[in-house]
């Protein structure tokens, strides 16, 4: 990440960055090893100790527990999340940073510094995961400032893996998070897609002036607690987020044009698919419930499946 020049390759710590008494400014390290936060990468560094503390208090870590963090910056959550965690997986994309990071943290056995493109890489691979040892009782916790340009992608790519966390604490752009937590009125794609995996609940908001360099916008904590099966009968995932996104293909149209132009069907069968489902066809997709979403999926399998 740095600007001019190399990186300095500076010589490992004795002692890593702790959110204790010795909780180091993180532009500090970022003049120790020459780097300069890259607006290419969205990258926003936290400064801020109460935010810091409410992230990791919000993860409720164990010993036992095993933490992805993605995007570990200047390893300021890294250092907080090791030392409640047994284990913690530190995913960096920047080149530079992972300079620093492996300086900082080569004396603390519990982190690990992996350099990897995180929408590129299966969670339980990367943790060393059996697959299919999905579900609470064998998952991990993610914890996270996530990069503001990729938080839907990184989301979307964690709940829907084969090996799914079973919670993600992670700090979003402070209008995502309403997104992310609206109800039935104000749903989107994102509100259903993820609250069908998860029960999202606020944190706590951050100000902009809590990261260096400040961003344009106010932040958010999210958790996300992953539910072990779906709130509701959805016996075809993808047929219900096919049905979904026909729903939402079409701003401000009512549900029963925007189905019929999303599924290509005809009005007599998309009237067919809403009545037998219970849904008025003159309403809106963020009015509906998840459990109306699961109901138009099943009644839309059985007369397409005819």
């Amino acid at each position: 990440m740095a600007m001019a020049g190399q990186p300095s390759a500076a010589p490992a710590v004795d002692r890593p960055p702790t959110p204790g008494g010795e909780f180091p400014d993180p532009r500090a390290i970022l003049r120790a090893y020459g780097l300069h936060p890259r607006k290419a990468l969205g990258q926003h560094f936290l400064v801020d100790r109460d935010a810091l503390a409410a992230i990791v208090a919000a993860a409720d870590l164990a010993p036992t527990d095993t933490v992805l963090e993605v995007g570990a910056g200047v390893g300021i959550l890294t250092a907080a999340l090791a030392e409640r965690a047994g284990r913690v997986v530190a995913v960096e994309l920047d080149d530079d940073l992972q300079v620093a990071l492996r300086g900082l943290f080569a004396l603390q056995p519990r982190v690990e510094i992996v350099a990897a493109d995180i929408l590129r890489v299966d969670p339980a691979a990367l943790l060393g995961l059996p697959p299919g040892a999905g579900g609470r009782q064998a998952g991990y916790k993610v914890v996270a400032n996530l990069p503001y340009n990729i938080t839907s992608a990184v989301l979307r790519h964690l709940l829907e893996a084969p090996v799914r966390p079973e919670r993600l604490v992670v700090m979003v752009q402070q209008e995502v998070a309403q997104r992310l937590l609206a109800q039935p009125g104000d749903m989107s794609v994102l509100a259903v897609s993820v609250q069908l995996y998860a029960a999202p609940s606020l944190v706590t908001l951050v100000p902009a002036a809590s990261f260096h360099p400040p961003p344009k916008v106010d932040s958010a904590v999210i958790r996300l607690d992953v539910h072990l099966q779906p709130p509701v009968d959805v016996p075809d995932v993808d047929r219900f987020f096919r049905v979904v996104r026909a729903g939402f293909g079409q701003k401000r149209k009512q549900l029963k044009n925007s189905l019929a132009h999303g599924l290509q069907l005809d009005g007599p069968t998309t009237a067919a698919i809403l009545a037998a489902a219970g849904v008025d066809g003159t309403r809106r997709a963020e009015t509906l419930s998840q459990a109306e979403w699961a109901a138009l999926t099943r009644v839309a399998a059985t007369i397409s499946d005819r």
